[in-house]
Parts: structure tokens; sequence; C-alpha cells
């Protein structure tokens, strides 16, 4: 039974819920409501093209009959509005999108032109004058184009070439050094948990029109995670009519994969539908070149209604649905003894926003969500040295509330919002190899519990314009009810200056943030039933982190063609989030040490279009120290003993320098080509005590040791050279068919992601592949 506490909080929530009513999901996007007439104010047929260089977004568009066309989610920033009609003379203006707040831009189309006439093109949308802190946004060429060798990673890839972000096994994005700490927002759903391949249903790129990725200056009503924060948009913007799309892939490692989306507008009544599906041998980062046991099967569907009630009332329901199945690739010992472990994710959710706009300073939105997730893990009789089997989920039930007003020069908005899970955890092992283990481990274990999970939060924020200068200032409050109770205010605060003369802004920020732990088997880290588990046992509660967050940057373009973004950041760190796993079963959870600091230097020079060029290229370095003791999570046998250190040591994710870049030529109007490149200097070597070379040799070979220098502590430099080229075969009106053909690892370099002891998650990159692509549109 849920305690006092709880119903209390409960209640708490749920007032402050009501009294907010009749107050929207969690993103900073806004909407663009067009009008066009004739100088008489007769309502025109139009053509129209919506263009934002540096959100690299492009829209074709037409205008209705009754000479109105709306333009949704898109993101903050500068807007290149032209629309045209046959006979008329065609305009052209800039439009900044600042705020949810529905924006009016009406267009009145003369028979004759201008004297004077101001010249606007596309460079005007290169830097957002407005932006406070960093932020990219992919836009839906991008996300398509840069596909990934192994299913279902497509998104997480993209993510990956942005500065500060790095891969390590398995598909775990780290930005800026933090452990887990990312956030996805989808369609202004947050999803806190770990989002990695291994850990939850992959994302589907056809279903993603474009990403926004922000690692500092973050709004207020961001929180929970924020190690970085991803947020996602379907498509919004399908013209009337039934439209479909689907596109199918075949490539290396035995992989298929299909996608098909249907939309349908008419009216106030939007409809889509998606499904996906796909199948590798390749599906997780194998800890030796066989690649033993590491098929995977996924497949998914979703399905959106969107009506608009009126010009001021709109309401979104969506639901979905996605399952991943896959076998954990072997170690050599482990294939060698028959092992096989099925593993499973699977996740149902729906949502359900409104939005009312009051008046053109008004607009309020409320939004609930049911997601219920689950994960299975099962081992075979012969597996070694630990057969293992493992139920746990939650059903998330999410609730927000947010105001959004305009008035002079602040766009201000307040909110409230909570999270309430039931989470359950069971867990059952039985050792086959005791000679892996410390002496008196017990050599079975039966485990189960479950708890709420309670979370409430508000916030208040406020963007104010004095002229060239730009404030953003916020509050947050957060409660995390779960392995412990804790509160916290967590203050932030953005400046920025636009010197229009130079196309150049300086921008600085303070983020004050409080992470919650990991959810994910953090019940089994803080239960009293581990403490029979071996002779030396050591649970320390895992509190939330708490983290200042500076940074100074700026952006600036040149030529009209070509943006520049630099950023020095630090990060200081109180209970420091890791992970660490239950014996030798590859079941992960939470700990936290002490104090960590991340500080480092990111620059991208990015060329959205010039002729037939577009790329970028970037360059992060970063060092991350962390520090002792050891303040949160469950330890056991000789790791119990030696958790009061105070050294300092490179967090995991202290790689050092990392390089991305990538290059598109145009060659003619329907083919183009690319070539993509990245470096990494590694990760530190993760060793739990001293390696038998010999051993080690027999188990993984030589070319991957030769990767590891074990004398520095890391894993050698990685490298990947990749290629791509797409064409478009047919084009009528909206039809089109398109084929891609991408290479990647040219040069079949073996890259190490990380090195750990035997069972303790060593990794590989794929070696060389290839792949291909055909889309059909409609």
């Amino acid at each position: 039974m849920m305690n006092t506490f709880i119903r209390r909080t409960i209640g708490f929530v749920a007032a402050i819920f009501i009294l907010a009513l009749p107050v929207a999901a969690q993103q900073d996007r806004g909407e663009l409501r067009i009008e066009v007439h004739d100088p008489q104010g007769a309502a025109l047929v139009a053509q129209g093209e919506l263009v934002s260089v540096g959100n690299q977004f492009r829209l074709n568009f037409q205008v209705g009959e009754d000479g109105r066309y709306v333009a949704k989610s898109l993101a903050f920033g500068i807007y290149r509005v032209s629309v045209t009609h046959s006979g008329f003379v065609p305009s052209t203006q800039l439009v900044e999108i600042r705020s949810m707040l529905p924006q009016q831009l009406s267009v009145t189309l003369g028979l004759t032109p201008l004297e004077t006439q101001v010249q606007v093109d596309d460079a005007g949308t290169l830097v957002d004058p407005s932006r406070t802190g960093t932020v990219y946004t992919i836009g839906s060429q991008s996300i398509s184009e840069q596909s990934s060798p192994q299913p279902g990673r497509g998104i997480l890839s993209v993510v990956d070439a942005q500065p500060g972000w790095l891969y390590e096994a398995n598909g775990v994005l780290h930005p800026r050094g933090s452990e887990y700490d990312v956030q996805f927002v989808v369609d202004g759903l947050p999803l806190t948990e770990n989002r990695s391949p291994a850990f939850a249903p992959p994302f589907e790129s056809g279903d993603v029109e474009s990403m926004r990725v922000m690692t500092a200056g973050f709004p207020a009503e961001y929180g929970r995670k924020l190690g970085g924060v991803v947020e996602i948009t379907s498509p919004k913007n399908a013209p009337d009519g039934l439209h479909g799309e689907f596109d199918a892939e075949g490539g290396s490692f035995s992989t298929g994969s299909a996608h098909a989306a249907l939309f349908y507008a008419h009216g106030a009544n939007r409809f889509s539908v998606s499904g996906d599906g796909f199948h590798t041998d390749r599906y997780l980062d194998p800890p030796v070149l066989g690649n033993y046991t590491n098929r995977g099967n996924a497949g998914g569907f979703s399905a959106s209604y969107e009506r608009d009630f009126s010009s001021s009332d709109r309401l979104l329901i969506t639901v979905t649905q996605h399952s991943v199945r896959y076998l954990v690739p072997n170690e050599l010992v482990q294939q060698q003894a028959g092992q096989r472990e099925d593993a499973a994710q699977r996740e149902t959710s729906g949502q359900l926003r409104y939005t009312h706009t009051f008046s053109p300073d008004l607009l309020f939105s409320v939004a609930g969500s049911v997601r219920d997730a689950t994960a299975l893990l099962t081992s075979n009789a012969q597996s070694t040295p630990v057969i293992v089997s493992q139920d746990r989920g939650y059903r998330e039930g999410y609730v927000r509330a947010d105001l959004a007003g305009h008035h002079g020069k602040h766009e201000w908005k307040i909110g409230v919002d909570g999270i309430f899970s039931p989470v359950h955890e069971a867990l059952r092992y039985q050792i086959t190899d005791p000679t892996q283990f410390d002496p008196g481990t017990q050599p079975s274990f039966q485990f189960s519990d479950r708890r709420w999970d309670i979370e409430p939060s508000a916030y208040a924020q406020d963007q104010i314009r004095l002229g060239h200068w730009n404030i953003a200032a916020g509050l947050r409050f957060d409660h995390y009810g779960f392995a412990v109770n804790e509160s916290a205010w967590s203050p932030r605060i953005g400046i920025s200056r636009f010197i229009p003369s130079m196309n150049l802004l300086i921008h600085g920020s303070y983020d004050r943030v409080f992470q919650t732990p990991a959810i994910e088997n953090l019940l089994l880290a803080s239960s009293p039933q581990l403490d029979s588990v071996s002779n030396l046992v050591l649970r320390i509660p895992v509190r939330p982190g708490r983290a200042n967050y500076y940074e100074v940057g700026f952006t600036k373009s040149l030529a009209g063609n070509l943006r520049i973004d630099g950023n020095v950041f630090r990060r200081d760190f109180h209970n420091f989030p890791d992970d660490d796993t239950l014996l030798d079963t590859g079941i992960s959870f939470p700990i936290a040490f002490s104090t960590a600091r991340i500080y480092g230097e990111e620059v991208q020079v990015a060329v959205p279009h010039w002729g037939r060029f577009s790329g970028f290229v970037s360059y992060s370095n970063q060092t991350g120290v962390g520090q002792g003791p050891l303040t949160g999570g469950l330890f056991l046998g000789d790791k119990a003993t030696n958790t009061a250190g105070s050294s300092t040591f490179p967090i995991s994710q202290d790689q050092r320098n990392t390089v991305r870049a990538r290059l598109r030529f145009q060659a003619t109007e329907r083919f183009w080509l690319a070539a993509s490149a990245g470096y990494g200097s590694g990760l530190p070597v993760n060793l739990d005590q001293s390696i038998d070379y010999n051993a080690a040799l027999t188990q993984y070979g030589p070319s991957i040791l030769n990767q590891v220098n074990f004398g520095a502590g890391r894993v050698r430099p990685n490298f990947s050279l990749d290629a791509s080229a797409g064409a478009n075969l047919f084009h009528k009106e909206n039809k089109d068919v398109s084929v891609q053909l991408e290479a990647n690892n040219l040069t079949n370099r073996v890259n190490v992601l990380n090195f750990a002891s035997l069972f303790s998650g060593t990794a590989v990159a794929p070696p060389r592949s290839v792949s291909a692509r055909l889309k059909l549109s409609f």
C-alpha cells in the first residue's frame, strides 16, 4: 500500500492540476498561421516556401481556397517565408518564431512591384539571434541520409555526430561525459529512462521529421535527466489528402528492415499511422570479433489523430507500441559452453494533449500519458559463469499542465508535471562456475520487489528581449520519491548578445541541475534481500545527483553560407552517477561517486548549403575527473571494502578528443554523394584487477588486444570512414522513388569501443559493411 506521504503527494499535485485547469507538452516549438490576400482583401490560393537554414528546415506548402495555411511544430529561430501566385508580385520576408503561442502572418500580394524592395535571402536564417544556450537542430534530410550499419541506431548515430556527444558500447550516448543522463522528448513526452538498444525498443528514423539537441542553457521546464536533451518531432505538416511512404533496406549481417507510413488530412482532421520492423545478426556490440549469438528482431506501430475544433482549440491523441527481441552476444568461453541468453523489451504508450488559445497572448495546454514498459532476460542451462533470469518493468503515468504568455518584451511560461509509476523487479541466478566469484558468494539467489516512483515538479521561466540582448531566466522545483526522498530548487539563467553588423551571437548560461538516479535495477541495488548474496555486502542509498553547469559560447555566420559554433563548458557534480554490474550477470545498476568535474571545448563549422556542397566538421576536447568515496550503490565482496577511497580517476566517458565530419555533394539535381569520418582518442580501460595477458589473448585474440594500450590504461584511438550515395529515380508531382547506398568503416579497422575484464563489458564496433535502401513516397 502507498504510504501517507505518497497519498499526500498525489493529492497535492492533483490539486495543482485542478487549479491550473480548464494550462503544453514539453517542447520549444511554435506555430505560424499564414493568411494570403490580394490588394482588395480577397483570399488567394497560393504556393509557399518556408525555410530556416539554421534549423535545417524546408517546407513547400499550398495555401487553400480560404487563403490560409498553418505550419506546425516549428523549432524556434528565423524563417524565410515566400508566397507566390501567378500574376501577382511574389512576397518574401523573414519571420522569427520565439513562442509556443501561434504567430499570425498576413501577406498581401500586389499587382505591381514596389519601387524599393529589401532583399531577403536564406543567409538571414543561419543564426538565431535570441538563443541563450547551445542548440543543434537536425532536419529530415540529415536524419534520412545519415544511417547506421546496425538497425535501430539511426537516430542515436545522428545525435552522436553532434559536438560533445559520444557513443559507448551498445549505442549508449554520453553528452559531455554524463552517464545515462539523456532525456528524449518525443512530441512533448519526456522519456528519462535509458534508451540505448540493450534497454529499450529503438526509435524509427522514418517517424522523425526533425530533432533539437541541447547540452546547456536548459529552460526550467526540463528536469530529471539533463546530461543532454534530444527533442524529437514527428511529421506534422502533411498536405491535404492521402499521402504515404515506404522504405526497405538490406545489407551486411543479414540485416533487413522496412518502414511504412500513411498520412491523411482533410479540413480540421489529420490522421497518421506507421509501422516498422527489422531483423539483423548484429544487434549489439559483441565482446569478440566472432560476433556470436547477436541476432535481433524488432517491430512496432504508431498512430495519431489530431483535430482542430476551432482556431483556438486542438486535440492530439497518439498510440504507440514497439518491441525488440535479441540474443545477448557471447564471450568465446560462453560460446564454447553453448550459452544462450534471450532478452526482450516491450513498450506501449498512449498520449493525449489539448491546447487552448485564450488570446493572441495567452495559451494553455494540458497533457497526459500512460506508458507500460517491460524487460525480460532468460538464460539456458549451459550458461557460464551464471544462469540468470529477470523480469522488470513499470507503468508510468505522466501528467503535465502549462500556461504560456507574451507580454511586451517577455515570453513567459509556467507549469507543473508529475511522474507516477509502480515499478517491479524480479531476478533469479544460479552460479555455474564458482571459480569466477569471491569465496562466500551465494550460489543461487532469488529477488522480487515493487515500489512506487513519485516525481512531481513545477517551474516558471521567462525570456526577455532588450534590444539585441536576451535574458532567459527560470526556476524549477523537483521532488524525487523512489529509493530515497529528496527535493531541490534549480535556478537557471542564460544571457546572450547579438551583434548584427558581425552576424555574431555571444551567449553564456548557468544551469543548476537535480538529476534523478537511473531507474533500471535500482530496486535490486537498494534491497536488503541482497545482504545474503555475499559475506561482504555494502548497500548505500543512491541519491539524486546535483550539479552546476557553466557555458560560454558563440555562433557566427560567414559569407552567408557558413556557420561556426564554439563553446567552453564546465560541469561540477556531487553524487556523480555511474553504473556497475551484479556479479557477472550483465545486470547493471546505478552507483554514485562523491564528486566529478568535467570541462572542455567544442567547435563546429557547418555549411548548410554552399553551391552544391554541404556538410560539417566538429571537434570536442573533454576531460572528466571523478573522485571518491563511493556514495551510492551495491557493493559485494572485495568491492565492499574499497568504497572509502578518495583518490581521483578518469571517468568512464573520458574521451579526450573527438572529431566528426561529413561532406555532401549534389552532383546533379537527382544524384548526390557523401563521405563522413569519425575519430575518437579512446576511452579509459575498465579493469577490476590486473589482467592475465595470455588468458586475455586466448579469449579476445591479438586484433582486439592490439587496440588496447594497457600502459596508458586506455583503448587506442578509433577511426571510421564511411561513404554513401543517393539518387532520385522518379519524380512527378508528389510521387518519388529514390535509392541510397551506404558503406561503413571502409578501411575495415578493428575499433574497440570498451575494454574490460572477462564478462564485464568489452565491446567491438562493426567491421566493414554495406547496405542499400529503396524509398517510395506519394
